[in-house]
């Protein structure tokens, strides 16, 4: 278990990330017409995982925010923002946000997103959403780059999870 904190205190989460240079593992995630999206769906193209606690939350959503401008300026690369939140309520606030360059993902229906990536998070005051992160996965399903940020109320290194791409 990985223990990274949230606004101080210790948080723990379900395991560390992919190491760099593993290969990633296949997740089942909710599209927002609630279908679902597969690591495969992406195949060929550099997948970046914004995995965070809530979109509803300044950080979370700044952290959308800022992949969704820079996505627009990357070639053969998707940025997909997973969190616990609804797609309803992802769509929502993509729509008001005008964000347009990301994919949104949730992890509701899919419990073991969280345990096979690490950031499924056990203790209260956040139990059972997910912690931040950022997983950079090439066209050959390798792990580029992995950041769990060790403050959740922090945003992660863009610059590192851009320049591994």
């Amino acid at each position: 278990m990985a223990t990274v904190t949230f606004k101080g205190g210790p948080v723990e989460t379900a395991g560390d990330l992919p190491a760099v240079g593993s290969a990633a593992p296949d997740f089942a995630l909710c599209k927002g017409d609630l279908s679902t999206a597969s690591l495969k769906d992406y195949a060929g193209k550099n997948v970046v995982l914004n995995i965070f606690p809530s979109v509803d939350t300044p950080t979370c959503a700044s952290s959308v925010k800022k992949f969704n401008e820079e996505a627009a300026k990357l070639e053969n690369t998707v940025v997909l923002c997973v969190s616990e939140d609804l797609p309803f309520a992802q769509g929502r606030f993509c729509g008001a946000e005008g964000i347009e360059n990301v994919e949104t993902l949730s992890s509701f229906r899919s419990p073991d997103f969280g345990k096979t990536y690490g950031t499924s998070i056990l203790s209260e005051p956040l139990n059972g959403l997910q912690s931040r992160a950022i997983v950079v996965i090439d066209g050959d399903g390798n792990v580029k780059h992995a950041e769990h940020v060790a403050e959740i109320a922090d945003e992660p290194n863009y610059e590192a999870a851009l320049g591994a791409i």
